[in-house]
């Protein structure tokens, strides 16, 4: 088993970041807690004692996210492990109906943002010989479905990413996982329905859904396989959520 030291999260301040945060502490760990919502930064910190460093970050500004990396005091500057979290979906209208600044905003999350971190991260990694990159990916950047046009894209630019950044790291000791959930219930719908909360309540109805607990106990799993291991993906679902069949629209006659 290879445990990490040091874990830089970002999007901690809720769902599976925060799980995430939780439970390497728990196992021995050092985090740095990055997002863009002070108060709950401060009360996770404030939670996780000395283990944490809360870092108040949007990862779609790339000037932020060096300055962040560069200014880790030790020992938290070591960042053995990298867990690129933070991301959203927007929207659930046709992409015509959408408006632009969503569409921006979830690219700019969930693509450059991992990218900046990823690049951030990785000099370091690459001096000591030893890393992990874990991107959060979905099940919607393998699975299409209504709705989904570019949250769905940004989530299979995860799944090629981490594959493409392999081969990259290839001769070196930095191993990169893409994590890929299901429907699990965090804030994501709430996001996604702009706050509204019997909305986002009807995605999970009539069925269990994954939780953040259940995530963060496979990224932990992933980050603690022997160091000769390297998961390239893994993909996890609700019991009660499988593939839709193909979709087909027949004219009247």
């Amino acid at each position: 088993m290879l445990l990490p030291h040091c874990i830089f999260i970002t999007g901690a301040t809720s769902g599976f970041g925060e799980a995430c945060a939780r439970r390497a502490v728990r196992e021995g760990a050092k985090v740095v807690i990055a997002g863009r919502r002070q108060e709950r930064l401060h009360a996770l910190e404030q939670e996780l004692g000395d283990a944490a460093l809360a870092v108040r970050l949007d990862v779609r500004d790339p000037e932020a996210v060096r300055r962040a990396f560069d200014a880790l005091p030790s020992p938290f500057d070591a960042i053995d492990a990298l867990v690129n979290n933070a991301g959203l979906a927007l929207n659930l209208a046709p992409l015509q109906d959408v408006p632009p600044e969503e569409l921006e905003t979830m690219v700019d999350t969930n693509i450059k943002g991992m990218i900046y971190c990823t690049r951030a991260a990785l000099p370091g990694m690459i001096a000591r010989n030893r890393g992990h990159i874990v991107n959060i990916g979905s099940t919607a950047g393998s699975y299409p479905y209504p709705g989904a046009h570019v949250y769905g894209g940004t989530k299979a630019f995860v799944k090629q990413f981490s594959l493409n950044l392999r081969a990259d790291l290839l001769g070196k000791r930095i191993r990169v996982t893409a994590v890929e959930p299901g429907m699990a219930e965090t804030e994501f719908s709430l996001t996604r329905f702009h706050g509204d909360r019997a909305q986002a309540a009807a995605v999970y109805d009539g069925l269990t859904p994954l939780s953040p607990s259940d995530v963060a106990e496979t990224i932990w799993w992933v980050l603690t396989r022997p160091p000769h291991v390297n998961v390239n993906r893994i993909e996890l679902m609700p019991v009660m959520q499988a593939f839709s069949a193909l979709a087909v629209h027949r004219e009247p006659a």
